[in-house]
């Protein structure tokens, strides 16, 4: 492994506190919905109803709830077109991009480890 719990806590003293903004942005990442629309989007540019197919089981309600927090941390890029109806697009800014760049991997190590883990 090439950087310890203990080397990020040395390089950034409090993080992960109770009431460091880290826990905040965990949440967001981290949660159930955040981190399969995130996955979704590592393959490029999607329409809202390609999101809803793409994220088996996600209601319309937690699709736009999660799509407006990570567009306020600057994860997803939103670009609405004039367009009757109504066009929109989301995609992973530079910064969503660089995170999934690192967060792939460990999806793609639960994905070949869950059946196992869940078995017991």
């Amino acid at each position: 492994m090439s950087v310890s719990y203990a080397q990020i806590q040395a390089d950034h003293p409090g993080s992960f506190s109770h009431a460091c903004p880290t826990r905040t942005v965990l949440d967001h990442v981290m949660s159930r919905w955040g981190v399969l629309i995130l996955s979704a989007l590592s393959d490029g540019t999607l329409r809202w109803g390609q999101l809803c197919r793409a994220v088996d089981g996600i209601s319309e309600k937690m699709l736009a709830s999660t799509l407006r927090t990570l567009t306020a941390d600057s994860l997803v890029a939103r670009e609405s077109f004039p367009a009757v109806p109504p066009h929109v697009e989301y995609r992973l800014t530079d910064r969503g991009r660089e995170l999934m760049e690192r967060m792939l991997p460990l999806l793609e190590w639960i994905a070949d480890n869950a059946e196992e883990i869940t078995a017991g």
